[in-house]
Parts: structure tokens; C-alpha cells; sequence
């Protein structure tokens, strides 16, 4: 890959400012609980940064709901933690950008039908794992992680839950790096969800059949070839001559898929 160093920590270091309320109706004590303000990475999924929020709000609950899993939404849509956080942020607040971002934090009505169970941080980790599993077979398939030892995957997981940068990228540039003789990825892992959460995902090859690097604008007519869109990721809105390949390797969230809105 190209060793554009600066792009990844860029990306790796972004965050965002989060306020959560507890849901008023879940409120047992006569006063009211602070709200609980905290800076968390773009890159990361709540579930690995809402302990100590969780211990903040749990004395003003019913005891009887203390076991209970966790969730929270933003205005009356339950956020899915199997999303990467800067990806939620930009899927519901891209058009209005709001900081902080205020979230309402729920102990009971767990919608089992909109969410996915996560009891603890193992299956946060088992599903981080499938996903970038899933874009290795996309790239190169799936030699890169299968050759890989099971420290290596730990480190990766652990370099994404600690928040280390050097730790994390010493292992993901091997699944970065084009391998053989051709100057790319078999497919871009790539998802792209409209405004309201639906998720589109094909196989996007990073070159057009002249052989030639395919960018952002020519991936938008063949994917939207009825309307003009914009593609926001990160918080930015992906210039039109951006090359795929180039963006798969840089911009990609640390389960190796570019996640996209469309704008």
C-alpha cells in the first residue's frame, strides 16, 4: 500500500464528543443523574468504551433492571453497536452535524427486533473478527488472515480495543498490502447505506476493464447512474476523483470495509 502514514493516524485519531442521558422513565431517584460526557474514537464500537458511563447511571436505576443489557438511542432510533461509532454519527448526523452528539441510555425495552444481543465484550470481538474475515476473502481471498497466527489476530483485536495505533497497524498492513501481480484488491470491501440505514453491498472491482484505477465518480454512475450522490465517510465527503483502491487502504475502518452514506 502506499504509505500515506499520516492519513492513517489521522483517521485513527479522530473522535467525538458523546453526552448521554439516561431515559427519564428509568430514573428511580429523586435526583437527577448527570449527564455523562465523554470523548470516544471514531474508529471503535460502544460497547468498548461505555463501561464507565454504564457505572454512572446504574445507581439511579431500578435494581431489578441493573442486570439488563444496555442500549441507547438517538432520537428514538436504537443504534446498532456492531457499528463502527463514526460511522453511526455520520449516518444520522451527516447533513446536521450536532457535537456533542446526545444519546438516551436505556437498562430496559431491549428491541430484540432492531438489535443484536451483546452481552459482553467476546462477542464485539467474535464479530470484528467474521467482518474483517469476511473483506481478507474480498482482497485477497481471505489468504491474509488464514496465513496468519493467532496472536497476530489478537493483537489486531487488542490494538482496536486499547486504542493503539502502532499495535493495531503492525498487523493490518499485511491485509493492506496488494499481493501477486495485480496493482490492487480482487473486490473492495465496501458498504453503502442510504439515509435510512439500508445497506447496499456488491463486488466492486478497484480497476475498470481497460485496466485503468477506478474512482469514486465512476463507482457512483455505475452504482447510481439515475441521480447524482455524494459518499461521505469520516465526516468528509469523498472527492469524485478519489481512486477506490487507494481509498480501501486508507480510509477503510479497522474491520477493513469502507462504510459509506450516501449524501
Amino acid at each position: 500500500m502506499a504509505n500515506d502514514r499520516e492519513v492513517l493516524r489521522e483517521i485513527w485519531d479522530g473522535k467525538l464528543p458523546v453526552c448521554f442521558q439516561l431515559d427519564q422513565e428509568e430514573i428511580m431517584e429523586i435526583q437527577q443523574p448527570d449527564p455523562f460526557y465523554v470523548m470516544v474514537p471514531r474508529l471503535s464500537y460502544f460497547p468498548l468504551v461505555i463501561d464507565k458511563m454504564k457505572r454512572h447511571f446504574l445507581r439511579y436505576i431500578s435494581q431489578e433492571n441493573a442486570d439488563n443489557e444496555m442500549w441507547m438511542d438517538y432520537n428514538g432510533q436504537p443504534l446498532k453497536w456492531h457499528y463502527p461509532i463514526g460511522f453511526l454519527y455520520d449516518l444520522y448526523c451527516g447533513n446536521d452535524p450536532q457535537t456533542p452528539w446526545t444519546l438516551t441510555v436505556h437498562f430496559s425495552k431491549f428491541p430484540g427486533n432492531i438489535l443484536l444481543h451483546c452481552p459482553n465484550k467476546d462477542v464485539v470481538e467474535a464479530h470484528y473478527m467474521s467482518t474483517v474475515k469476511e473483506a481478507d476473502v474480498l482482497k485477497h481471498r481471505g489468504q491474509i488472515m488464514s496465513a496468519m497466527q493467532k496472536k497476530d489476530h489478537n493483537q489486531l483485536w487488542l490494538g482496536l480495543q486499547n486504542d493503539k495505533f502502532d499495535q493495531f497497524w503492525a498487523i493490518n498492513r499485511r491485509l493492506m498490502e496488494a499481493h501477486g501481480d495485480n496493482d490492487g484488491f480482487k473486490h473492495i470491501p465496501i458498504r453503502i447505506y442510504s439515509e435510512d440505514g439500508t445497506c447496499t453491498q456488491r463486488l466492486i472491482s478497484p480497476k475498470n476493464i481497460d485496466g485503468s484505477r477506478k474512482i469514486i465518480q465512476q463507482l457512483i454512475s455505475e452504482l447510481y447512474p439515475e441521480k447524482p450522490v455524494k459518499l461521505r465517510t469520516h465526516g468528509i465527503t469523498i472527492p469524485l476523483d478519489t481512486p477506490l483502491q487507494w481509498l480501501s487502504e486508507h480510509l477503510s475502518y479497522p474491520d477493513n470495509f469502507l462504510h459509506v452514506c450516501v449524501c
